[in-house]
């Protein structure tokens, strides 16, 4: 116990420094993403924030805002998922025992008939003895008939509840795999496509490619212009991106200024070509900022794409775009490196030493 005490406030010391040194505010969420970053035991974040360190990115409030929702807000997602879940469960649970009663109710209403009918066979009954059963058959007729209509309200009670719950979850579920900034799937909806796309290439031996993209100098552009440009220019790119999807194909935002592209059935010529067209659109906007009618100028990517290998896990087929793309904003961006251009740009720039 004293062990892992003494473990825990190095790890804390650990990431109050290392936010520090970047000149980040300790925030609640800020000290959480650097906690898990230094304690290392999430992966995925550790390669993220490696690589941000790496292209020496600001890990400004947007930034650190980005990261936290990308790694940390799923937990919150699922307990979301679980609380409508369970709601769900009780009103079923309702309308169940609603029909086991009703269930009841019209065996003991068969029974009440069943006996009456035996008993009218009964020739010798004087007329008050038939009298008085008929006026049973006609009371739990009457009892039979309120429990029907007020089961049937009951009923159609529950069914909107559960319809609404429905409803309600489905939204739910929409928004946990949306980016609310830019409207098009986020890194949760990614990263279950690629797992998605991943069993169907595996099954089929069909190609599969993905493209990474990153908006060139965006810290510039959104110092120079300010946030509110800058969501601009992230909405601009995301929309360029899921327009030129296929309806089989993925568009997602990554986190900040990343974007990814998951494109079945296709090889890597074709998504290079693909990707190509996706820069030129971007770079062939002349952007004007909505307030001022001001002219931005122009914005333009970097990609990098590769081709699924069947014995590959998602992290590596990911890691080798992800190197793709890092390999394109190195050679200058603004261009589509695959990963067969990356062994000619090493040789060029081997050469030029």
């Amino acid at each position: 116990m004293e062990a892992e005490t003494e473990r825990a406030a190095a790890l804390a010391r650990s990431a109050h420094a290392w936010l520090e040194e970047r000149k980040v505010p300790p925030t609640p969420d800020n000290f959480e993403l650097a906690y898990a970053y230094v304690e290392g035991g999430n992966s995925e974040l550790k390669r993220c924030f490696d690589s941000l360190v790496a292209v020496r990115s600001t890990f400004d409030a947007e930034v650190m805002a980005a990261q936290h929702a990308r790694f940390f807000s799923a937990a919150a997602d699922d307990k979301s998922m679980s609380e409508f879940g369970e709601k769900i469960s009780v009103e079923l649970d309702s309308v169940l025992q609603l029909l086991a009663a009703a269930s009841r109710d019209h065996s003991a209403y068969r029974q009440t008939l069943s006996t009456a009918s035996g008993e009218l066979e009964d020739s010798k009954l004087a007329q008050d003895a038939i009298k008085t059963l008929v006026n049973q058959m006609l009371n739990a007729t009457h009892a039979m008939e309120a429990r029907t209509q007020s089961l049937e309200v009951q009923l159609q009670t529950s069914s909107r509840e559960v319809m609404d719950l429905r409803e309600r979850l489905e939204a739910s579920q929409r928004d946990t795999l949306t980016d609310h900034l830019t409207g098009i799937p986020n890194r949760r909806a990614f990263d279950m496509e690629l797992r998605d796309s991943i069993e169907r290439s595996r099954a089929s031996a069909e190609p599969l490619s993905l493209v990474m993209f990153d908006i060139d100098h965006f810290k510039l552009f959104n110092d120079t212009w300010g946030h509110q440009t800058g969501d601009q220019v992230l909405r601009f790119v995301a929309n360029c991106i899921s327009e030129g999807v296929k309806s089989s194909d993925t568009g997602a935002r990554f986190g900040g200024e990343e974007f990814a592209a998951i494109l079945a059935k296709a090889t890597l010529a074709e998504a290079v070509t693909w990707a190509g067209r996706i820069c030129t659109k971007v770079g062939s906007k002349k952007l004007i900022k909505r307030s001022t009618g001001g002219h931005l100028g122009v914005v333009t990517i970097s990609a990098g794409v590769a081709e699924f290998k069947p014995e590959e896990s998602a992290a590596q087929f990911l890691r080798r775009a992800d190197a793709c793309l890092y390999a394109a904003k190195h050679a200058g961006r603004n261009r589509v490196v695959s990963e067969a251009d990356i062994g000619i740009l090493a040789a060029a720039e081997t050469e030029a030493a």
